[in-house]
Formats: C-alpha cells, structure tokens, sequence
C-alpha cells in the first residue's frame, strides 16, 4: 500500500491540473467568444470616452436590449459634451431603462442634444418622459428652435379655408389668419395640442370681430383683432407658446343683417296676411251664420203666417168673432 501511495497521488495532482486547464482553457475560449462578439463596440465606447463596460454588453445580451443602439447613444452623448455620469447623467443603465420600456432612445439623444446646442433645458428624465407619453420630443426640441406656422382655420382638419365672423352692422367678414408658435416643453406632457390652438384663435377672432360696431373698423385696424386675442392668453394649458398672429386675408361677405331684415319682414308679411285671411274667413262664417239665421226666422214667420188663418176659423167657429152686416 506504502508503494502506490505515491503514485495515487501523481495521479490525482494530474487530474487536477487537467482539469484546471480544461477550466482555463474553457474561460479563455468563453472570453474569446465575448471579446469576438463585443470587443468592436467595447473598444469603440472606450477611444470614444463613452463609459461602457464589457459586463454592461454582456448584460444586454441577456436582457434583450440593442447593444448597438446604446453604445451608439452613449457615443453621441459623450461627444457632444452631455453628462454621462453613472449617478447624475445619461448612464448606460438608464439607456437601457429607456429601450426596454420601449423608448425611443436614439430620438431622445437627438433631442437631449439639439436642446443643448439651443440653450434650452431639457434632462434626459424630462426627455425620457415625453417620448414615452407618445410625442415626437425631437419634432418637439425643433419646434421650440424654429417656431412653427398654423393656419387658422387648418384645411385639411375642418375643411374650411376662411373663418365667418359677422360685425354689428350685419356685414359678413371672411377671415383667414396664421398663427406663430413653438413647444412649450414644461407642458408638452399633459398640454392641449395644435387642435386647441386652432379653436380658441378661431374663437376669440370671431367674437373680437362681433364686438366690433362696423366692418370698416376692422379693415382699417386689422392688428386690433390681433391685439385683443393675444391678451386672452390662449396658450394657458396648452403644449405650445403663441409666438405671433396673424391675419392673412379679410373678404367682405355677405350682408347678414340686410337678409335677415329682409326673411323678418317677409315672415312678417306673411304672418300679416295669415291673420288677415283668418279674420275674411272668421267675416265670411259670420255672414254665412246670420244668413241662416235669417232663413230661420222667414221660417219662423211662415209658420206664424199659417196658424193666422187657423185661429180666425176656431174663432168663427167659436163665436168669438161677429161679422157686421151693412
């Protein structure tokens, strides 16, 4: 037994460095495949300064999130001087946050960035928020830089191309008006749209347009119009800022209040000679009645006229009545 002890154990010591070197050689070849498949995008995010690890990338692979994607946000944001920092800013986590609620995250750098060149505020949880709640948060960055034009009314939304306001003096005015604006971000969550906008212009030009006494007023003071609608505040709780409006066109339409005096005294003439037809019908039943009642009556007095000579013959007959002789 003393003899193979040694032997055994030569063995056993073989064994175990096979085994290690299986394990070795199996964490190298399993580093290998990792470094083959991620090693691109790992050793881009570094000479890019982006801060993304190796053990993020695998992460992604079994979470199901778009390495490419996020290594590609983190790149941009790094570059454009965004704050990248693990605990305050746009960290890989987040990123991958974003992707799996299924945000648009390359949409949100774009914007995150575009804001930043423009000086205006805009964190990424702001960012993130907007997308997820459906908006175009891009379209929306853009839109607070270069403000964008509505027409008021919008065709391809009510169909009509002029807004109809009528003055005191009955006249008709087509109006056509553009309206100015830009994203208002602090309320682009929750705020009302461009449909909003559109009606309440629409509304309070139309009523500053009614308030006026003449439709010469308002062709000679078209920027009145203007002036009373913008104090409204009319972009209270709405997505959008209104920058500026404008009115685009006045055509003078048709006179309101002569046609409804018109269809009034035609109604009233109408009504007139109902009445009168009434009271020639009411005068001729009248006649007709007293007719009858006359007829009534001949009958009458023809009935007395027979009982005359009746009652002379019962009174002969009675004695009542002596003839005189001559």
């Amino acid at each position: 037994m003393t003899i193979f002890a040694p032997l055994l154990a030569a063995n056993v010591t073989t064994v175990l460095m096979i085994a290690g070197g299986l394990l070795v050689a199996l964490f190298l070849f399993i580093l290998f495949i990792i470094f083959i498949r991620y090693g691109k995008l790992w050793f881009q995010a570094y000479m890019s300064v982006a801060d993304v690890s190796l053990t993020s990338l695998i992460r992604m692979h079994f979470t199901k999130v778009n390495p490419h994607v996020i290594v590609q946000a983190k790149i941009m944001a790094a570059q454009a001087g965004m704050d990248i920092n693990r605990r305050t800013g746009i960290s890989t986590q987040r990123l991958e946050s974003h992707y799996l609620a299924n945000g648009n995250v390359m949409n949100v750098i774009h914007a995150i960035i575009a804001a930043h060149r423009a000086s205006i505020e805009l964190d990424f949880d702001q960012a993130a928020a907007i997308d997820l709640a459906g908006r175009d948060v891009l379209d929306a960055v853009q839109t607070s830089v270069y403000p964008k034009v509505i027409d008021c009314p919008d065709p391809r939304r009510s169909g009509k191309t002029t807004l109809s306001a009528i003055t005191k003096n009955g006249i008709e005015l087509r109006v056509r008006a553009r309206v100015t604006v830009r994203t208002n971000l602090a309320q682009l969550i929750g705020g009302a749209t461009e449909e909003t906008i559109i009606a309440r212009v629409g509304e309070s030009i139309i009523s500053s347009i009614g308030s006026t006494s003449s439709h010469f007023e308002v062709l000679e003071n078209p920027d009145m119009i203007t002036r009373n609608v913008l104090k409204r505040g009319l972009d209270a709780q709405t997505a959008f800022e209104i920058v500026s409006i404008d009115i685009a066109d006045i055509d003078i339409g048709e006179n309101i209040g002569a046609r409804l005096q018109s269809d009034q005294a035609e109604a009233d003439t109408r009504v007139a000679r109902a009445q009168a037809e009434r009271r020639r019908a009411e005068a001729v039943a009248e006649e007709q009645d007293q007719k009858a009642k006359v007829v009534a009556n001949r009958a009458h007095l023809v009935l007395a006229e027979a009982e005359v000579p009746k009652a002379m013959a019962d009174a002969f007959r009675a004695g009542r009545v002596n003839v005189r002789e001559q």
